[in-house]
């Protein structure tokens, strides 16, 4: 389904409306000795001119950090923002960044040679969206990518543009739109993909712990898995050294033949606890590569693993 929507006023990213194709074609013509140190200061006026953006960034960083966070801290996660953009602009302009599959991400490797049906859950972090283009041209295979549209997002129309064959959207801006924009995409082999980190836009969520603190996730992915008989994977790609991703991704998770909701639910809170820990290792390593300037997912009265946690 990739006639969208049209935004809402309130739904946009960040900053002037011509602000993405100026950063574009100012990467193609200034050396990077005058464009690096220009977006280092335009990174800088967002810190000051966002304080909700501002708030949410130093809420999250108190935990990964382990302390309160500095103003370069939350100067240094606006640029990891800022970066993952120059890059996603750079690879839409035909630049190459390769993609290196983890070695831990057996099952994923597994699936990419294969193909077959699969529901992937994605997070906002670090070059994930752009490696999902990547790995969909590459397997040559259409993904269809699940989410909302907003304005301001050149950066997705030139992706899209150069991946054309690979990537197509569905577009949900109400969640009861789910289940029928889903039902064309889930009725053939090509894999869909969906976000599992804000729990704003999510019939389903559970806790988990996270950074030492049980926080409510979306857990949506695992209940379309029941209803439409598709696996699901999770996974995050990583900015490595200069133009390359690494690729994080779970086990694979199924349902089964004749098991029951409360057993399939159970395993689904096991497999998403444990590819969290894999992320909250990542992030430990590189904070500032959590890319949601939104507030925090809210903390759960329940521990993980309660069954009344889920809703």
């Amino acid at each position: 389904m990739d006639v969208a929507p049209k935004p809402s006023a309130r739904e946009r990213n960040p900053g002037p409306s011509w602000g993405y194709r100026f950063m574009s074609i100012a990467d193609r013509v200034l050396p990077e000795w005058i464009f690096g140190p220009f977006r280092m200061l335009g990174t800088w006026i967002g810190v000051v001119a966002m304080p909700g953006p501002r708030a949410c960034s130093r809420e999250y960083l108190r935990l990964a950090l382990g302390r309160e966070p500095s103003l370069r801290d939350v100067f240094r996660q606006f640029l990891g923002m800022e970066e993952s953009l120059m890059t996603r602009l750079r690879v839409a302009n035909g630049a190459s960044h390769p993609c290196v599959i983890s070695p831990l991400a057996v099952d994923f490797s597994a699936w990419l040679a294969a193909g077959g049906p699969m529901i992937l859950g994605a997070f906002h972090v670090g070059n994930s969206e752009l490696t999902g283009f990547l790995l969909a041209a590459h397997a040559r295979r259409r993904l269809h990518i699940l989410r909302r549209r907003i304005g301001n997002s050149y950066d997705t129309e030139a992706l899209s543009g150069r991946f054309a064959g690979a990537v197509g959207y569905i577009w949900v801006n109400r969640p009861d739109d789910l289940l029928f924009a889903l039902k064309d995409a889930m009725g053939g082999v090509d894999p869909v993909a969906l976000h599992c980190d804000r729990p704003d836009f999510s019939s389903r969520s559970d806790s988990f712990e996270f950074f030492g603190v049980a926080r409510r996730f979306p857990t949506t992915i695992y209940h379309l898995g029941m209803i439409f008989g598709r696996p699901v994977i999770l996974s995050f790609g990583m900015p490595s050294g200069p133009d390359t991703s690494v690729v994080h991704a779970s086990p694979r998770w199924e349902p089964r033949a004749k098991e029951g909701r409360k057993e399939a639910v159970a395993r689904a809170h096991t497999h998403f606890q444990d590819f969290l820990r894999v992320l909250e290792a990542e992030l430990r390593r590189d904070p500032y590569q959590w890319l949601n300037f939104t507030p925090f997912n809210p903390r759960a009265p329940d521990s993980p693993g309660n069954p009344g946690a889920s809703r």
